[in-house]
Protein backbone atom coordinates (compact mmCIF):
# COMPACT_ATOMS: atom_id res chain seq x y z
CA UNK A 1 0.00 0.00 0.00
CA UNK A 2 1.25 4.03 -0.61
CA UNK A 3 -0.16 5.20 2.27
CA UNK A 4 1.20 4.67 6.09
CA UNK A 5 0.17 2.80 8.39
CA UNK A 6 -0.04 2.87 12.25
CA UNK A 7 2.82 0.68 12.42
CA UNK A 8 5.33 2.98 9.91
CA UNK A 9 5.48 5.34 12.55
CA UNK A 10 6.47 5.18 16.47
CA UNK A 11 3.48 5.71 18.70
CA UNK A 12 5.08 4.94 21.89
CA UNK A 13 4.04 7.32 24.76
CA UNK A 14 2.09 9.70 21.71
CA UNK A 15 -1.87 10.85 22.42
CA UNK A 16 -3.51 8.86 19.39
CA UNK A 17 -6.87 10.42 18.27
CA UNK A 18 -8.38 7.78 16.04
CA UNK A 19 -11.47 7.89 13.44
CA UNK A 20 -13.47 4.57 13.56
CA UNK A 21 -16.51 3.49 11.74
CA UNK A 22 -19.01 2.98 14.63
CA UNK A 23 -22.13 3.48 12.69
CA UNK A 24 -24.13 0.42 13.82
CA UNK A 25 -27.43 -0.10 13.97
CA UNK A 26 -29.38 0.05 17.05
CA UNK A 27 -32.71 -0.70 18.66
CA UNK A 28 -34.24 0.84 21.70
CA UNK A 29 -30.36 1.55 22.92
CA UNK A 30 -28.71 -1.55 22.11
CA UNK A 31 -26.23 -2.34 19.49
CA UNK A 32 -27.84 -4.93 17.43
CA UNK A 33 -24.68 -5.61 15.36
CA UNK A 34 -21.31 -5.15 16.92
CA UNK A 35 -19.22 -6.18 12.95
CA UNK A 36 -18.22 -2.87 12.10
CA UNK A 37 -16.72 -2.28 16.29
CA UNK A 38 -15.20 -6.15 16.01
CA UNK A 39 -13.49 -4.89 12.54
CA UNK A 40 -11.93 -2.05 14.36
CA UNK A 41 -10.25 -3.95 17.62
CA UNK A 42 -6.92 -5.30 15.89
CA UNK A 43 -5.68 -1.86 15.21
CA UNK A 44 -6.97 -0.60 18.92
CA UNK A 45 -5.10 -3.33 20.75
CA UNK A 46 -2.39 -2.86 18.58
CA UNK A 47 -2.23 0.81 19.13
CA UNK A 48 -3.09 0.10 23.13
CA UNK A 49 0.00 -2.61 23.05
CA UNK A 50 2.56 -0.23 21.87
CA UNK A 51 2.02 1.79 25.41
CA UNK A 52 0.32 5.31 23.88
CA UNK A 53 -0.02 7.67 26.04
CA UNK A 54 -3.92 7.80 25.47
CA UNK A 55 -6.24 7.29 22.72
CA UNK A 56 -9.87 9.23 22.16
CA UNK A 57 -12.18 7.39 19.52
CA UNK A 58 -13.98 9.58 16.83
CA UNK A 59 -16.93 8.16 14.95
CA UNK A 60 -20.31 9.46 13.84
CA UNK A 61 -23.58 6.93 14.87
CA UNK A 62 -26.54 8.18 12.03
CA UNK A 63 -27.61 10.92 10.40
CA UNK A 64 -29.43 13.79 12.66
CA UNK A 65 -29.65 16.39 9.57
CA UNK A 66 -30.55 13.46 7.17
CA UNK A 67 -33.51 12.30 9.50
CA UNK A 68 -34.27 16.25 10.47
CA UNK A 69 -34.93 16.80 6.33
CA UNK A 70 -37.01 13.75 5.95
CA UNK A 71 -39.38 14.88 8.40
CA UNK A 72 -39.24 18.43 7.85
CA UNK A 73 -40.61 17.32 4.32
CA UNK A 74 -43.26 15.62 6.03
CA UNK A 75 -44.29 18.35 8.26
CA UNK A 76 -44.39 20.93 5.19
CA UNK A 77 -46.63 18.68 3.41
CA UNK A 78 -49.39 18.89 6.52
CA UNK A 79 -48.92 22.48 7.13
CA UNK A 80 -46.84 21.58 10.60
CA UNK A 81 -44.30 23.87 11.91
CA UNK A 82 -41.24 22.05 11.74
CA UNK A 83 -37.75 23.08 14.21
CA UNK A 84 -34.69 20.77 13.35
CA UNK A 85 -32.87 21.49 16.80
CA UNK A 86 -35.98 20.65 18.54
CA UNK A 87 -36.35 17.29 16.57
CA UNK A 88 -32.87 16.55 17.01
CA UNK A 89 -32.80 17.11 20.89
CA UNK A 90 -36.00 14.96 21.25
CA UNK A 91 -34.83 12.14 19.31
CA UNK A 92 -30.97 12.46 20.64
CA UNK A 93 -31.13 9.00 22.33
CA UNK A 94 -30.79 7.33 19.00
CA UNK A 95 -27.41 8.95 18.05
CA UNK A 96 -25.73 8.70 21.45
CA UNK A 97 -22.46 6.72 21.15
CA UNK A 98 -22.86 5.40 25.14
CA UNK A 99 -24.45 1.93 24.13
CA UNK A 100 -21.52 1.49 21.62
CA UNK A 101 -18.86 2.95 24.43
CA UNK A 102 -19.70 -0.45 26.59
CA UNK A 103 -20.06 -2.81 23.91
CA UNK A 104 -16.27 -1.51 22.71
CA UNK A 105 -15.48 -1.87 26.67
CA UNK A 106 -16.93 -5.59 26.78
CA UNK A 107 -14.71 -6.28 23.75
CA UNK A 108 -11.64 -4.75 25.13
CA UNK A 109 -12.20 -5.97 28.60
CA UNK A 110 -10.83 -2.78 29.57
CA UNK A 111 -12.67 0.42 31.01
CA UNK A 112 -13.80 3.11 27.73
CA UNK A 113 -14.91 6.50 28.98
CA UNK A 114 -17.58 8.61 27.50
CA UNK A 115 -17.19 12.10 26.59
CA UNK A 116 -20.30 14.41 26.81
CA UNK A 117 -19.50 15.89 23.33
CA UNK A 118 -16.57 16.28 21.00
CA UNK A 119 -15.99 19.69 20.79
CA UNK A 120 -16.71 21.26 24.54
CA UNK A 121 -13.87 22.56 26.70
CA UNK A 122 -15.01 19.53 29.35
CA UNK A 123 -13.94 16.93 26.57
CA UNK A 124 -10.49 18.73 26.25
CA UNK A 125 -10.14 18.45 29.93
CA UNK A 126 -11.23 14.44 29.87
CA UNK A 127 -8.62 13.99 27.47
CA UNK A 128 -5.88 15.31 29.20
CA UNK A 129 -6.85 13.48 32.70
CA UNK A 130 -7.06 10.10 30.71
CA UNK A 131 -4.77 7.50 33.01
CA UNK A 132 -1.58 6.01 30.89
CA UNK A 133 -2.93 4.26 28.15
CA UNK A 134 -6.12 5.14 28.80
CA UNK A 135 -9.37 5.43 26.09
CA UNK A 136 -12.16 7.81 25.52
CA UNK A 137 -14.99 7.61 23.06
CA UNK A 138 -16.38 11.18 21.84
CA UNK A 139 -19.59 11.95 21.47
CA UNK A 140 -21.23 11.36 17.84
CA UNK A 141 -19.67 14.15 15.37
CA UNK A 142 -22.94 14.15 13.72
CA UNK A 143 -24.31 15.91 16.20
CA UNK A 144 -22.03 18.89 15.08
CA UNK A 145 -22.94 20.90 11.55
CA UNK A 146 -19.33 21.66 11.43
CA UNK A 147 -18.39 17.81 10.98
CA UNK A 148 -20.14 17.76 7.38
CA UNK A 149 -20.73 21.35 6.50
CA UNK A 150 -19.93 22.40 2.92
CA UNK A 151 -18.24 25.17 4.15
CA UNK A 152 -14.18 24.38 4.20
CA UNK A 153 -13.71 27.09 7.27
CA UNK A 154 -16.58 25.53 9.40
CA UNK A 155 -15.06 22.02 8.89
CA UNK A 156 -11.39 23.09 9.76
CA UNK A 157 -13.11 24.48 13.49
CA UNK A 158 -14.07 21.66 14.14
CA UNK A 159 -11.02 19.97 12.90
CA UNK A 160 -8.59 22.15 14.69
CA UNK A 161 -10.53 21.22 17.65
CA UNK A 162 -10.32 17.50 17.58
CA UNK A 163 -6.53 18.01 16.67
CA UNK A 164 -6.13 18.92 20.07
CA UNK A 165 -6.58 15.96 21.61
CA UNK A 166 -3.70 13.77 19.72
CA UNK A 167 -0.34 13.63 18.35
CA UNK A 168 -1.05 11.33 15.64
CA UNK A 169 -4.15 10.97 13.61
CA UNK A 170 -5.13 7.31 13.01
CA UNK A 171 -8.08 6.94 10.21
CA UNK A 172 -9.57 3.24 10.23
CA UNK A 173 -13.02 4.34 9.24
CA UNK A 174 -12.79 2.93 5.43
CA UNK A 175 -16.94 3.47 5.20
CA UNK A 176 -16.39 6.88 5.95
CA UNK A 177 -13.47 7.79 3.56
CA UNK A 178 -15.59 9.13 0.81
CA UNK A 179 -16.49 11.70 2.88
CA UNK A 180 -14.55 14.92 3.10
CA UNK A 181 -15.85 15.88 6.43
CA UNK A 182 -14.11 17.49 9.62
CA UNK A 183 -13.20 14.01 11.37
CA UNK A 184 -12.08 11.99 8.61
CA UNK A 185 -10.15 14.74 6.18
CA UNK A 186 -9.97 18.52 7.70
CA UNK A 187 -8.65 16.76 11.29
CA UNK A 188 -5.20 15.19 9.11
CA UNK A 189 -4.28 18.81 7.93
CA UNK A 190 -3.15 19.79 11.80
CA UNK A 191 -1.34 16.00 12.82
CA UNK A 192 0.62 13.06 11.15
CA UNK A 193 -1.55 11.02 9.39
CA UNK A 194 -1.89 7.45 8.92
CA UNK A 195 -4.08 4.34 8.01
CA UNK A 196 -5.51 1.86 10.81
CA UNK A 197 -5.28 -1.93 9.61
CA UNK A 198 -9.06 -2.10 8.86
CA UNK A 199 -8.49 0.62 6.45
CA UNK A 200 -5.05 -0.43 5.40
CA UNK A 201 -7.02 -4.06 4.25
CA UNK A 202 -9.56 -2.60 2.95
CA UNK A 203 -7.27 -0.73 0.53
CA UNK A 204 -5.09 -3.78 -0.50
CA UNK A 205 -8.21 -5.87 -1.25
CA UNK A 206 -10.67 -3.11 -3.38
CA UNK A 207 -7.74 -1.24 -5.22
CA UNK A 208 -4.89 -4.01 -5.24
CA UNK A 209 -7.13 -6.95 -6.00
CA UNK A 210 -9.86 -5.67 -7.82
CA UNK A 211 -9.10 -2.09 -9.30
CA UNK A 212 -5.24 -2.45 -10.14
CA UNK A 213 -3.84 -5.66 -10.44
CA UNK A 214 -7.42 -8.41 -10.55
CA UNK A 215 -6.45 -12.08 -11.37
CA UNK A 216 -8.18 -13.47 -13.99
CA UNK A 217 -10.47 -14.36 -14.77
CA UNK A 218 -12.18 -11.84 -13.34
CA UNK A 219 -16.13 -11.83 -12.63
CA UNK A 220 -18.69 -8.90 -10.80
CA UNK A 221 -21.90 -9.05 -9.70
CA UNK A 222 -23.68 -5.58 -9.67
CA UNK A 223 -27.33 -5.97 -7.92
CA UNK A 224 -29.39 -3.33 -6.09
CA UNK A 225 -32.43 -1.30 -6.81
CA UNK A 226 -31.62 1.31 -9.48
CA UNK A 227 -29.20 2.02 -12.64
CA UNK A 228 -28.58 5.61 -11.39
CA UNK A 229 -26.93 4.58 -8.08
CA UNK A 230 -24.51 2.22 -9.89
CA UNK A 231 -24.11 3.80 -13.22
CA UNK A 232 -20.36 4.71 -13.04
CA UNK A 233 -18.84 1.88 -11.44
CA UNK A 234 -21.15 -0.29 -13.85
CA UNK A 235 -18.74 1.85 -16.70
CA UNK A 236 -15.64 1.35 -14.79
CA UNK A 237 -15.92 -2.24 -14.25
CA UNK A 238 -16.42 -2.72 -18.28
CA UNK A 239 -13.02 -1.59 -18.55
CA UNK A 240 -11.74 -4.36 -16.07
CA UNK A 241 -13.93 -7.62 -15.87
CA UNK A 242 -14.29 -10.68 -18.30
CA UNK A 243 -17.64 -11.04 -17.34
CA UNK A 244 -20.41 -8.93 -15.74
CA UNK A 245 -23.71 -10.33 -14.11
CA UNK A 246 -26.49 -7.97 -13.79
CA UNK A 247 -29.36 -8.51 -11.43
CA UNK A 248 -31.73 -6.95 -8.41
CA UNK A 249 -34.35 -4.43 -9.60
CA UNK A 250 -31.92 -2.67 -11.65
CA UNK A 251 -31.82 -5.36 -14.49
CA UNK A 252 -35.62 -4.61 -15.17
CA UNK A 253 -34.31 -1.39 -16.28
CA UNK A 254 -31.80 -3.52 -19.03
CA UNK A 255 -34.58 -5.59 -19.79
CA UNK A 256 -37.06 -3.20 -21.01
CA UNK A 257 -33.79 -1.62 -22.64
CA UNK A 258 -33.64 -4.61 -25.04
CA UNK A 259 -37.24 -4.38 -25.65
CA UNK A 260 -38.78 -7.31 -23.58
CA UNK A 261 -41.71 -7.04 -21.15
CA UNK A 262 -41.16 -6.40 -17.21
CA UNK A 263 -44.72 -5.83 -16.30
CA UNK A 264 -44.74 -3.83 -13.07
CA UNK A 265 -41.26 -4.21 -12.26
CA UNK A 266 -38.77 -1.43 -10.97
CA UNK A 267 -38.23 0.50 -13.96
CA UNK A 268 -35.93 3.73 -14.48
CA UNK A 269 -37.78 5.23 -16.91
CA UNK A 270 -34.95 7.87 -17.44
CA UNK A 271 -32.03 5.25 -17.20
CA UNK A 272 -32.91 3.49 -20.16
CA UNK A 273 -30.80 5.05 -22.35
CA UNK A 274 -28.43 4.89 -20.60
CA UNK A 275 -28.45 0.86 -20.14
CA UNK A 276 -28.77 0.84 -23.61
CA UNK A 277 -25.56 2.87 -23.94
CA UNK A 278 -23.88 0.35 -21.10
CA UNK A 279 -25.38 -2.98 -23.17
CA UNK A 280 -23.85 -1.38 -26.24
CA UNK A 281 -20.14 -0.49 -24.80
CA UNK A 282 -20.41 -4.20 -23.41
CA UNK A 283 -20.74 -5.83 -26.50
CA UNK A 284 -18.17 -3.89 -27.93
CA UNK A 285 -16.21 -4.64 -25.39
CA UNK A 286 -16.18 -8.00 -25.66
CA UNK A 287 -17.66 -8.01 -22.40
CA UNK A 288 -20.09 -10.87 -22.03
CA UNK A 289 -23.52 -8.75 -20.11
CA UNK A 290 -25.56 -11.79 -17.84
CA UNK A 291 -29.06 -10.70 -16.97
CA UNK A 292 -31.63 -12.84 -15.83
CA UNK A 293 -33.47 -15.36 -17.88
CA UNK A 294 -36.49 -16.25 -15.79
CA UNK A 295 -37.74 -14.38 -12.53
CA UNK A 296 -40.05 -15.40 -9.37
CA UNK A 297 -42.29 -12.98 -9.42
CA UNK A 298 -46.27 -11.23 -7.45
CA UNK A 299 -48.83 -9.13 -8.10
CA UNK A 300 -47.61 -7.08 -4.55
CA UNK A 301 -44.57 -6.29 -2.83
CA UNK A 302 -45.35 -8.05 0.61
CA UNK A 303 -43.16 -10.95 2.12
CA UNK A 304 -46.14 -13.47 1.80
CA UNK A 305 -47.60 -12.32 -1.86
CA UNK A 306 -47.73 -15.22 -4.27
CA UNK A 307 -45.04 -16.14 -6.24
CA UNK A 308 -44.82 -17.82 -9.18
CA UNK A 309 -42.18 -18.47 -11.80
CA UNK A 310 -42.23 -17.26 -15.15
CA UNK A 311 -39.64 -16.78 -17.99
CA UNK A 312 -37.88 -13.50 -19.41
CA UNK A 313 -40.26 -11.54 -21.49
CA UNK A 314 -43.64 -13.04 -19.98
CA UNK A 315 -43.76 -10.97 -17.00
CA UNK A 316 -47.59 -9.49 -16.75
CA UNK A 317 -48.45 -5.76 -16.80
CA UNK A 318 -49.95 -6.59 -12.76
CA UNK A 319 -46.74 -8.44 -12.07
CA UNK A 320 -43.32 -7.34 -10.78
CA UNK A 321 -40.33 -9.08 -10.73
CA UNK A 322 -39.05 -9.98 -6.65
CA UNK A 323 -36.50 -12.62 -7.65
CA UNK A 324 -34.34 -14.62 -10.09
CA UNK A 325 -35.46 -18.13 -10.96
CA UNK A 326 -34.06 -21.03 -10.90
CA UNK A 327 -32.36 -21.26 -14.76
CA UNK A 328 -30.89 -17.81 -14.03
CA UNK A 329 -29.48 -18.55 -10.79
CA UNK A 330 -27.66 -21.73 -12.53
CA UNK A 331 -26.86 -19.32 -15.36
CA UNK A 332 -25.22 -16.65 -12.93
CA UNK A 333 -23.37 -20.30 -11.53
CA UNK A 334 -21.92 -21.03 -14.58
CA UNK A 335 -20.60 -17.51 -15.30
CA UNK A 336 -18.65 -17.51 -12.13
CA UNK A 337 -17.21 -20.66 -12.70
CA UNK A 338 -13.71 -20.58 -13.37
CA UNK A 339 -13.36 -17.01 -11.91
CA UNK A 340 -10.02 -16.13 -9.72
CA UNK A 341 -11.27 -12.98 -8.96
CA UNK A 342 -15.27 -12.10 -8.07
CA UNK A 343 -16.44 -8.57 -6.63
CA UNK A 344 -20.04 -8.19 -5.46
CA UNK A 345 -22.34 -5.10 -4.64
CA UNK A 346 -25.97 -5.39 -4.59
CA UNK A 347 -28.28 -8.37 -3.82
CA UNK A 348 -30.07 -9.82 -6.80
CA UNK A 349 -33.79 -9.98 -5.35
CA UNK A 350 -35.71 -9.18 -2.50
CA UNK A 351 -33.79 -10.78 -0.33
CA UNK A 352 -35.00 -9.14 3.19
CA UNK A 353 -38.27 -11.23 2.41
CA UNK A 354 -37.32 -14.68 3.03
CA UNK A 355 -39.13 -16.31 0.27
CA UNK A 356 -37.01 -14.25 -1.95
CA UNK A 357 -33.86 -14.73 -1.13
CA UNK A 358 -33.26 -17.50 -2.73
CA UNK A 359 -31.37 -16.47 -5.68
CA UNK A 360 -29.35 -14.13 -3.71
CA UNK A 361 -28.10 -16.88 -0.69
CA UNK A 362 -27.66 -19.02 -4.10
CA UNK A 363 -25.12 -16.34 -5.32
CA UNK A 364 -23.61 -16.21 -1.80
CA UNK A 365 -22.55 -20.04 -1.82
CA UNK A 366 -21.50 -20.39 -5.00
CA UNK A 367 -18.86 -17.58 -4.50
CA UNK A 368 -18.20 -18.78 -0.95
CA UNK A 369 -17.01 -22.61 -2.96
CA UNK A 370 -15.04 -21.07 -6.14
CA UNK A 371 -11.48 -22.54 -5.62
CA UNK A 372 -8.39 -20.41 -5.59
CA UNK A 373 -10.67 -17.02 -5.64
CA UNK A 374 -10.41 -13.86 -4.55
CA UNK A 375 -13.95 -12.80 -3.53
CA UNK A 376 -14.15 -9.13 -2.35
CA UNK A 377 -18.23 -8.10 -0.73
CA UNK A 378 -19.08 -4.39 -1.40
CA UNK A 379 -20.77 -3.94 1.60
CA UNK A 380 -24.11 -2.68 2.09
CA UNK A 381 -26.55 -5.62 1.39
CA UNK A 382 -24.14 -7.59 -0.01
CA UNK A 383 -22.73 -8.16 3.13
CA UNK A 384 -26.12 -8.77 4.91
CA UNK A 385 -26.62 -11.15 2.94
CA UNK A 386 -23.63 -13.21 2.88
CA UNK A 387 -24.15 -13.21 6.86
CA UNK A 388 -27.57 -14.26 6.76
CA UNK A 389 -26.20 -17.13 4.04
CA UNK A 390 -23.63 -18.49 6.65
CA UNK A 391 -20.65 -18.17 4.64
CA UNK A 392 -19.17 -15.12 5.54
CA UNK A 393 -16.09 -16.68 6.92
CA UNK A 394 -15.29 -18.17 3.33
CA UNK A 395 -15.22 -15.11 1.67
CA UNK A 396 -11.75 -13.59 1.39
CA UNK A 397 -12.73 -9.52 2.09
CA UNK A 398 -16.41 -8.30 3.40
CA UNK A 399 -15.66 -4.42 3.24
CA UNK A 400 -17.51 -2.13 5.56
CA UNK A 401 -17.84 0.36 3.28
CA UNK A 402 -20.45 0.18 0.45
CA UNK A 403 -20.03 3.69 -0.79
CA UNK A 404 -16.97 4.02 -0.11
CA UNK A 405 -15.93 0.94 -1.83
CA UNK A 406 -18.59 1.68 -4.89
CA UNK A 407 -16.44 5.23 -5.71
CA UNK A 408 -12.98 3.06 -5.05
CA UNK A 409 -14.13 1.06 -8.07
CA UNK A 410 -15.22 3.34 -10.25
CA UNK A 411 -11.94 4.79 -9.65
CA UNK A 412 -12.63 8.30 -8.00
CA UNK A 413 -9.80 9.48 -4.59
CA UNK A 414 -11.25 9.19 -1.32
CA UNK A 415 -11.07 12.57 0.64
CA UNK A 416 -10.12 10.79 3.88
CA UNK A 417 -7.32 8.32 2.02
CA UNK A 418 -5.74 11.14 0.05
CA UNK A 419 -5.28 13.00 3.76
CA UNK A 420 -2.83 10.25 4.47
CA UNK A 421 1.10 10.73 4.41
CA UNK A 422 2.61 9.01 1.48
CA UNK A 423 4.63 6.09 2.35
Amino acid sequence: MKKKTVRDIDIKGKRILMRVDFNVPMKDGVVQDDTRIKAALPTIQYVIDQGVRSLVLVSHLGDPKKDAKKSREKAVATGKPFDEDTFIAANSGKYKMAPVAARLSQLLGKEVQLAPDCMALQTKLMVEKLPQGGILMLENTRLHKEETSKDEFEREKMGKILAQYGDVFVNDAFGSAHRAHASTETVAKYLPAVAGFLMEKELDYLLEKVVNNPARPFVAIIGGAKVSSKIAVLESLLTKVDRLIVGGGMAYTFLKAKGLSVGGSLVEEDMIDTARTILQKAYESHIYLYLPIDHIVTTEFSPDAEAKHVARGNIEPTQMGMDIGPLTIEKFKGALRGAHTVFWNGPVGVFEFPKFATGTMSLAKAISELPDCVTVIGGGDSVAAVNQSGVADKISHMSTGGGASLELVEGKVLPGVAALLDK
